[in-house]
């Protein structure tokens, strides 16, 4: 009772609860303590050292005093400050009332902040132990950026991850001095960070569609893409010019963008509009 840590004064090792247990049923009423059973479990599991966030530390000299009294193989246990990553919810127990509360399809859910739900979000191992690695193991609380994990993700998909293109918001892109019926394969590079990964064939036609975000009817000081009167390269394919837009009757909206290209220009990959 003298003892300055408020943990070490006549610690309760047991309690009583009358209620049901989902292994034993009604047959146990007795249950041991959190301070009186982890040591114990951690020495009969041999784990060589017991991780635990800062708010263990005052129940270590405990923890220890249990072990030392029963004579029994004695783990290590070192606290650390608990992660905190912006705008993610990490509590088990909130995470926990969404998966009961089936606000998420489980705890491998894609929004989850689990491992489970990193791993079908696209998360791959080598780029979580890099984040890992890049924050460390400290003392004193601290919050983590979710941008640092992200752009962990990003550098390790950029070595392995093949390149492809797509079009979510397409706009129909013409070029009237290409042949009618014309189609030619150009040659895309799969991954530019590894040439091992080798090339993919790219279909170039007369009619191509293109992000509605890389064109502009007016466009400001810095928008270097495609708008009337301008030159800029479709990827992997040719140099072309804007000469004409065409609009919707109704809204006034540019729904087609006339160019022209220039035959000597195939190749190249500096991306001013992709396609």
């Amino acid at each position: 009772m003298a003892s300055p840590n408020l943990n070490l004064r006549d610690p309760t090792m047991y309690r009583i609860r009358k209620v049901a247990h989902h292994r034993t049923g009604e047959a146990w009423c007795i249950y041991p303590m959190y301070d009186f059973a982890h040591g114990q479990s951690d020495s009969i599991e041999g784990v060589t050292h017991s991780i635990c966030t800062l708010e263990y530390e005052d129940h270590r000299p405990l923890y220890d005093w249990y072990l030392d009294q029963l004579g029994i193989y004695h783990p290590q246990q070192i606290e650390f400050a608990r992660l905190s990553i912006s705008h993610s919810v990490l509590s088990k127990r909130r995470l926990l009332e969404l998966v009961e509360g089936r606000h998420v399809s489980g705890w491998d859910d894609p929004r989850m902040p689990t491992i489970a739900g990193y791993r079908r979000r696209g998360y791959t191992p080598e780029a979580i132990r890099d984040f890992c690695e890049r924050i460390g193991v400290a003392k004193k609380d601290s919050l983590v950026e979710t941008a640092l994990l992200e752009h962990c993700l990003r550098e390790d998909l950029n070595r392995r991850a093949p390149r492809a293109m797509a079009v979510l918001r397409p706009l129909r892109l013409v070029i009237e001095n290409y042949p009618e019926g014309q189609e030619e394969m150009l040659e895309a590079v799969n991954n530019p960070e590894d040439p091992a990964m080798g090339t993919r064939p790219v279909p170039f036609s007369r009619v191509l569609y293109i992000e509605q975000d890389d064109f502009r009817e007016q466009p400001h000081k810095k928008y270097f893409r495609l708008f009337p009167g301008n030159e800029v390269r479709l990827r992997y394919a040719y140099l072309i010019r804007c000469t004409d837009v065409v609009k919707d009757e109704a809204t006034g909206e540019v729904v087609e963008v006339r160019c022209t290209y220039d035959p000597a220009t195939r190749g190249g990959t500096r991306r001013t509009a992709g396609g």
